[in-house]
């Protein structure tokens, strides 16, 4: 039976669309794979752009494939305040009256209205795991990650289940650094 599940770090990064692509790296540009991610069908790409907030720039952040059909920055709470932004903490995709920023490219720049967001740590689940694991999509968790120095119980954890997912839950780099997470973190759900 599935008892606990690998912690992953997603550190900044920028989903874009066909469109942002062509104005940031020009016209007909295809991203290009440089490793594939855990969940299946993402990827790094080689290609990176810059964020550019009201007080600062974040140079070189990771670009996350394939295209999607919007604009999607996430960031950490750290990120945000050393860009001068106030970006919601919201789940992937949820980015109506988000934060807006512009990204840079070799080619262009675009400045994106909203789009802007700090992700919500989420539990990605097959429905086979999820049915062992006792979890239901949407449903909110608290996990248990144990360490000698720092164990750490997380709530507000949004399970997200997909035939299309591996089973993962994904923190930002703050949270990671609290925790004082490993590549060999696992997680627990534990009941409050």
């Amino acid at each position: 039976m599935v008892k606990s599940f690998m912690i992953e770090t997603s550190a900044r990064h920028v989903h874009l669309s066909k469109e942002a692509v062509e104005i940031l790296f020009g016209k007909n540009y295809k991203l290009t794979l440089k490793k594939d991610l855990s969940q299946p069908g993402q990827y790094a790409c080689n290609e990176k752009v810059d964020i550019v907030g009201l007080k600062s720039t974040i140079k070189n952040v990771s670009i996350i494939g394939p295209e999607r059909s919007y604009v999607q920055v996430e960031v950490s709470l750290t990120d945000a305040r050393k860009l001068g932004l106030t970006p919601p903490i919201r789940e992937s995709g949820d980015l109506k009256h988000s934060a807006g920023c512009t990204l840079i490219g070799p080619k262009g720049s675009l400045e994106i209205k909203e789009g802007l967001i700090i992700s919500k740590r989420h539990l990605h689940a097959k429905p086979t795991d999820a049915e062992k694991l006792n979890v239901k999509n949407g449903e909110i968790i608290w996990v248990k990650i144990e360490n000698p120095e720092r164990t750490t119980i997380f709530g507000d954890v949004v399970v997200r289940i997909s035939p299309d997912y591996s089973l993962a839950m994904h923190i930002d780099t703050d949270e990671a650094n609290a925790a004082n997470c490993s590549l060999q973190s696992q997680g627990e759900i534990i009941k409050i």
